[in-house]
């Protein structure tokens, strides 16, 4: 009779106890994962120490920006043309040369003779000094040409800065991007290895069909493809940002950090409009660009003007008739076919041609501010969205169908969309967080903030 019933007590016991079996079971696991992160974080830790030691470069957006600026071979490039223009004041400034002449004349190298009846002689020499002396101020025009075109270089070098500046902002936030897509991926692929660890186990016990089994190991193959693909493209960003930077490549102890940018001030459109009209270095070009062509308009009309060459000659004469003698001349050209009027018309057509252009220019500043607003105004609503409403839900929906496809619960398909789902989240708040900081950085750019600030 008491063996009975202590069989009995042992049944019913295990009947009591086979409900918490799973939660155990869980919390045993859950445990596991926390030791396991907490290792991974301590070695992590251990290895940046070590690199850190070993002289591994961060490169943060500031030096990224730095750096391309003194070495990005377009914008070397670009600078050159200051010295260029500086090098045209230095010619406009100079004054015409003056033209020394020499002569022989009245040689008898035929052998005539110079006599008193022949009348031919005496042998003479002849030196000869002509200036020219401008008309019309030209030395002034010319300089003021010059320097409105150096203006319009330094304006010109300021935009290419500032597209530069964009362009490397954009690539950084490309590279932060893609390390956190691949991080996103390693995670997947993590989860999904332990999954078919943990499916192959149940295979071996009996508990699991083998067909889940191979449903699982496909599941991570696509997962591992996928974080192939993600280095790829975190290459691909690096390869970019190096070019900007006016390097090769960056090399593998180069770690590119920093968070991304994420303002929270408030921007009013109209602000905007005016800080663009005032800033924006290619608009200011233009309006350079419109004096210096209205001091070429003045040059033009300057060159129409005749100029006047004085010149003073000295004679020495030989044989008989020896003597010497000084000589002025002046000599004008007549303006009557040649009046400058083609270069005139050509200079006046031009200033009308800088006129359409500013024109144009600033319709298109005015477009680019609003498009930039607007690509700031729904990245940051996708944000918003995606912050308040998707990621919590989607990572309680993928926690929830893990712990019941562990349990036997629910299918690993159901299980899959739900890792798919909470990836695909991920994904779009990753996307986000980037397109969110791009569009901060254009709204410096259009504005020309970057490099007026």
């Amino acid at each position: 009779m008491w063996t009975v019933h202590t069989a009995e007590a042992v049944q019913a016991s295990f009947v009591f106890w086979l409900p918490f079996r799973d939660f155990f079971a869980q919390t045993i696991l859950n445990m596991m994962r926390a030791a396991l992160v907490s290792f991974t974080m301590t070695v992590g830790l251990f290895a940046q120490q070590s690199d850190a030691r070993r002289g591994t470069e961060l490169l943060t957006l500031d030096k990224a920006v730095q750096e391309a600026i003194g070495k990005n071979l377009s914008l070397i490039a670009e600078r050159l043309n200051i010295p260029v223009a500086e090098a045209r004041i230095v010619q406009a400034r100079l004054r015409p040369n003056p033209v020394l002449s020499f002569g022989s004349d009245y040689n008898d190298w035929l052998g005539t003779g110079f006599t008193a009846a022949n009348g031919a002689g005496p042998a003479e020499v002849n030196a000869r000094v002509d200036f020219v002396i401008e008309g019309g101020h030209k030395r002034e025009r010319r300089i003021e040409v010059a320097e409105g075109a150096r203006s319009v270089a330094q304006l010109q070098l300021l935009n290419t800065t500032r597209q530069l500046i964009l362009n490397v902002q954009s690539a950084f936030v490309d590279v932060l991007a893609a390390k956190e897509n691949l991080d996103l991926a390693n995670q997947n692929l993590k989860a999904l290895n332990a999954l078919v660890d943990v499916n192959s186990s149940r295979v071996r016990a009996g508990d699991l069909a083998q067909v889940e089994l191979v449903r699982s190991r496909i599941a991570a193959l696509q997962f591992r493809n996928a974080v192939q693909q993600s280095e790829l493209k975190l290459r691909t960003a690096r390869g970019r940002l190096a070019l900007l930077m006016g390097r090769n490549g960056l090399a593998p102890d180069v770690e590119v950090g920093g968070p991304l940018r994420s303002d929270q001030d408030l921007i009013v459109l109209d602000e905007l409009r005016a800080q663009s009209l005032n800033l924006r270095p290619d608009l200011q070009a233009l309006v350079k660009d419109q004096a210096r062509s209205q001091a070429d308009i003045r040059l033009q009309l300057a060159q129409g003007k005749v100029d006047y060459t004085v010149g003073t000659q000295y004679h020495r004469q030989y044989d008989n008739a020896k003597g010497n003698s000084l000589g002025m001349f002046l000599s004008v050209p007549l303006p009557v076919f040649n009046k400058n009027q083609g270069e005139i018309e050509r200079a006046r057509t031009e200033q009308q041609q800088i006129q359409a252009r500013i024109r144009a220019l600033q319709n298109s500043i005015v477009n680019e501010v609003q498009t930039a607003f607007q690509s700031w105004e729904t990245s940051r609503s996708l944000l918003t969205n995606i912050e308040k409403d998707m990621l919590q839900q989607a990572r309680d929906v993928r926690e929830t169908t893990e712990y019941s496809y562990r349990r036997g619960e629910a299918s690993l398909v159901e299980f899959l969309d739900a890792q798919r789902a909470f990836n695909e989240t991920m994904q779009s708040y990753n996307d986000a967080r980037a397109e969110y900081a791009r569009s901060l950085y254009i709204l410096d750019a259009v504005t020309g903030k970057a490099v007026n600030p």
